[in-house]
């Protein structure tokens, strides 16, 4: 077996044992039953997740992946591609949104040039940036496959081999991307996975006009009708149209999940690998927390898919891993209250009436 498929078979089921030991404990809080809700449904999850009833959160982790994309040449951003790069150095250098999020939520931000168009040995010689390149970006799926299947496999397994080098230092996983120009290819996909209309999975991206708004969805409808991926075939959607650093993305959610550890998913590129991810091996979702819900639009539909409803909703599109970033606040404060809120035995606190 390859890594991929070593990685899918080791991925199991939420530990139920714990689920339950924990709801049992978040029953007897001292506060009216379920009172703050979603909060402790997230910790049976991460009870659940991590088969701990004190799950480990601390050491936090954003996975930025990287790439570009040929697709970029048919105007579909209102960035020129040379952004990626100068991007990728905003990065290491501390000063984009990833970077005050991730302090703020004490992460710690890694950036990973899964296919970026530029040169860039002198971050990856000086270890700011891991190298997991498959190329040096992809093809146009206007004209035709974004990438060969080998590729496609390659760039998941080196998502899946990002995930299992930090095991030992991270235990929450965040994702985030960086590639001029793909929304693209992420709106090919989730129309692909989900049979779902073009123009109602379509977004403004960079904050496109209404010409070229009009224009991207004919690409990406091109994108469709010259590749025609098998929705059924996550491996073969993202040959067919999708970005190297969303089969990254893909990768670093298998790998998190094969390690029964949390991972928070992004908006709409993250989102666009765990459709890629979940393709491959359903149960992954059983470690996936979705974020946050991102102004793109076809993004509801996206965790609707994955049967994933959002934490936050603050009409944030900037990817990078920001809205991974945000929510990491509230594991911290869904294990605070299984770990630090009394039950009423503890308090000694006379319960409701039956």
């Amino acid at each position: 077996m390859n890594l991929l498929e070593q990685t899918i078979v080791g991925i199991s089921e939420q530990d139920n044992a714990y689920r339950d030991k924990a709801k049992a404990r978040l029953d007897q809080l001292t506060m009216p039953h379920w009172a703050l809700g979603r909060l402790m449904d997230l910790a049976v999850d991460l009870a659940g997740m991590t088969r701990s009833m004190r799950p480990p959160i601390a050491r936090k982790a954003i996975v930025t992946m990287a790439g570009d994309h040929g697709v970029a040449a048919e105007g579909v951003s209102r960035f020129p591609q040379e952004v990626t790069p100068q991007m990728v150095y905003n990065f290491v250098n501390g000063g984009a949104g990833i970077n005050a999020l991730a302090r703020q939520a004490g992460a710690e931000v890694f950036v990973v040039d899964m296919g970026v168009a530029a040169d860039m040995s002198e971050l990856i010689a000086s270890g700011r940036i891991i190298s997991k390149k498959v190329a040096m970006g992809t093809q146009n799926i206007a004209k035709g496959p974004a990438m060969t299947r080998e590729q496609a496999i390659s760039a998941i397994e080196g998502g899946i081999e990002v995930a299992n080098n930090l095991a030992d230092s991270v235990d929450v996983f965040g994702t985030g991307d960086m590639g001029i120009a793909n929304t693209t290819p992420s709106t090919a996909i989730v129309a692909a996975v989900t049979k779902s209309p073009v123009d109602i999975m379509t977004g403004r991206g960079t904050g496109l006009d209404d010409d070229q708004f009009n224009h991207k969805i004919r690409i990406v409808e091109q994108a469709l009708e010259v590749n025609n991926p098998d929705p059924l075939d996550g491996l073969d959607v993202l040959t067919k149209v999708g970005g190297f650093e969303i089969g990254g993305i893909a990768g670093v959610i298998l790998g998190a999940a094969a390690q029964k550890k949390p991972v928070l998913i992004d908006g709409f590129i993250s989102t666009a690998g765990a459709l890629i991810a979940h393709s491959l091996a359903p149960v992954v979702k059983e470690y996936i927390i979705a974020a946050h819900s991102s102004v793109e639009q076809g993004h509801k539909i996206m965790l609707e898919h994955l049967g994933c409803e959002p934490y936050l909703d603050l009409k944030m599109r900037l990817g990078e891993g920001t809205g991974a970033a945000l929510a990491m606040n509230l594991l911290e404060a869904a294990v605070a209250v299984l770990t630090e809120v009394a039950t009423f035995e503890e308090a000694a606190v006379s319960e409701a009436d039956k």
